[in-house]
């Protein structure tokens, strides 16, 4: 039995189940394999596919695709386009989200339910958007999440063990703001004329031991732990644990009161430990918007790890808007049945779970940033990703 399920024959009348109940529930399929939210927002499912091809937000379009390969889907997304505070005065924008879980669905699910209100709240307070009102709002989620865990140690502490990577822009008032907990990525389509089409430039950076910036890092927030980092079957691994240092969630490398029984003793260090291992904040980069950036392209490392932000920025300049999203899922697929000298036609065949053997949960969007126009309607959009994808284990 998996954490969910556990947790709803437990824990039923929990405050928290209450607030995320309705992200657990399948949601309802329309005719031709629609899924309806509110509104007019509709996103259709192909198998493990969820997809929804073109929309418009307040400064442009978009375009937003997931697959599902785990059992249980771990990445969660969201576009939010319009106020971004509670104050009727306060900043218009467009909030993106991609949340990258590992270990289970739980804390990305939360995030997808919490971390957009949290930026509101943080927003109306300040009265404006900013990259103190971002991290202030990564930080309330996370201890959002730690106190969740703490309710339900008792019944269910392997929640202690699961984490979501967290990647966050923001588009307001010609900005660009850019927060990243993990290793997912956001990458800037830009005319160039020194080049044919668009140059690609990366806007988010990255915290995957894999990279030895990352690991000195480590190394020099924890001068006293020579096995901080360590190299497991050719990866680098944070105590041989996780490849990301950064994350919403992994409970159990953030409060030394998650590191014992009952929680499995494969995530139990050895050693206590009195400074958290794992770091929520964000990195927070912030881009000026200028005439030449053509889109944005967020998305899970499960895209990058088969394409390069140039190919993925070639392929959204070459091809229609409207299903761009999907195209680059299946330009990574392409590519990862390659690798496993196959063909794409028989790894889409391969079911969840197992699917997961040839590659990982991928989420894409795509933001196109328009020229402003006086007759623009604003768009007001809240739509989340995968609705209607399989949930639970069969």
């Amino acid at each position: 039995m998996n954490i969910v399920d556990d947790i709803y024959m437990m824990l039923s009348g929990n405050n928290y189940l209450n607030m995320v109940k309705p992200c657990w529930k399948p949601s309802v399929e329309g005719d031709g394999g629609c899924v309806r939210k509110s509104g007019d927002q509709i996103g259709r499912t192909d198998g493990l596919l969820w997809y929804k091809d073109l929309g418009a937000h307040v400064s442009g379009e978009f375009s937003m695709a997931v697959i599902q390969a785990n059992n249980l889907l771990e990445d969660q997304s969201q576009v939010e386009s319009g106020p971004l505070s509670s104050s009727s005065s306060g900043p218009y924008g467009t909030f993106i989200g991609v949340y990258d879980g590992h270990g289970g669905p739980e804390t990305s699910r939360f995030v997808n339910e919490k971390l957009f209100a949290n930026v509101k709240k943080f927003a109306t307070e300040d009265q404006e958007m900013s990259a103190d009102v971002i991290k202030k709002a990564f930080l309330a989620t996370e201890e959002e999440f730690l106190s969740v865990v703490r309710e339900q140690w008792q019944y269910c502490p392997q929640i202690a063990s699961v984490g979501t990577c967290c990647l966050v822009g923001v588009i307001c008032n010609g900005l660009v703001y850019v927060a990243n907990a993990g290793d997912s990525r956001v990458v800037l389509g830009r005319a160039d004329r020194g080049v044919r089409g668009v140059s690609a430039v990366q806007l988010s950076t990255e915290h995957n031991a894999s990279y030895a910036s990352v690991r000195d890092e480590l190394q020099s927030m924890h001068p006293d732990d020579p096995k901080i980092v360590v190299l497991k079957h050719n990866v680098w691994r944070v105590k041989g644990l996780v490849q990301v240092s950064r994350s919403i969630g992994d409970a159990y490398l953030k409060k030394q009161e998650f590191n014992r029984e009952p929680l499995l003793a494969k995530f139990r260090l050895s050693k206590p430990f009195s400074k958290q291992i794992l770091n929520p904040e964000p990195s927070i980069f912030i881009h000026k918007l200028n005439p030449k950036d053509q889109f944005l392209i967020f998305a899970s490392d499960g895209l990058w790890e088969h394409l390069s932000n140039e190919e993925a920025v070639d392929i959204v300049h070459n091809y229609p808007r409207s299903g761009i999203a999907r195209r680059l899922v299946k330009a990574a697929l392409q590519i990862a049945a390659k690798k496993r000298e196959m063909r794409y036609s028989d790894l889409k065949k391969i079911d969840r779970g197992v699917r997961r053997h040839f590659h990982d949960d991928i989420t894409v969007v795509v933001m196109f940033i328009d020229p402003p126009l006086p007759n623009r309607t604003r768009s007001l959009v809240s739509i989340k990703g995968s609705r209607g994808l399989p949930r639970t284990n069969l």
